[in-house]
């Protein structure tokens, strides 16, 4: 590959210069900073970058958000400490999934059969009550199904089936899952 010749094509950030300055000056140290532990300083922080928050969002230290603006959680979703949303192109993350400790949704990568190394982006869509369990990472372009769980450091690289347990790298179904109701309770 040729380095030398890389460009990012027709990509663009989204925003404009200003904008991504605020974001990389203050916005991301604000976000990550372990001495402001609340979680709606860290919410509002995102809204004001243009992030779509829902309510009862939790978010704890640590956590990497490249574009804001390009990031959309739902109501009442947990983000563990030290997650990376790396977020080239949009991130989605519907109500009701806990998004556990360092892990890492990868929305970009390179084509590595192109002389120039070119960029590629592609979504994350994470449909509701879904588990990304902590060290997982989830590449570009995958959906993850409705209550889906992807196990501890499993990489998940094509799309998840709903009410599925997956583990491994890459991921693998390994079981259904079958919530726990309050009949079998």
């Amino acid at each position: 590959m040729r380095l030398d010749r890389y460009t990012t094509g027709d990509y663009t950030t989204g925003a404009p210069i200003w904008k991504q300055l605020l974001w990389y000056f203050i916005g991301t140290p604000i976000l990550r900073s372990y001495l402001i532990p609340f979680s709606i300083i860290k919410v509002n922080i995102l809204r004001w970058f243009g992030a779509e928050i829902g309510q009862g969002v939790r978010i704890k230290t640590g956590v990497r958000v490249k574009f804001p603006w390009r990031l959309i959680i739902k109501d009442f979703v947990w983000i563990g400490e030290d997650v990376w949303l790396d977020n080239l192109a949009l991130i989605t993350i519907e109500s009701h999934c806990c998004i556990s400790q360092s892990v890492y949704l990868c929305t970009g990568n390179h084509d590595w059969g192109d002389r120039d190394f070119a960029l590629i982006t592609a979504p994350i869509y994470i449909e509701s009550e879904c588990w990304i369990a902590a060290r997982a990472t989830i590449a570009a372009g995958v959906r993850v199904g409705k209550g889906a769980v992807l196990g501890l450091g499993s990489v998940a690289t094509r799309s998840l089936e709903p009410m599925t347990i997956y583990s491994g790298n890459p991921a693998i179904a390994i079981k259904l899952r079958e919530p726990k109701t309050d009949a079998n309770l």
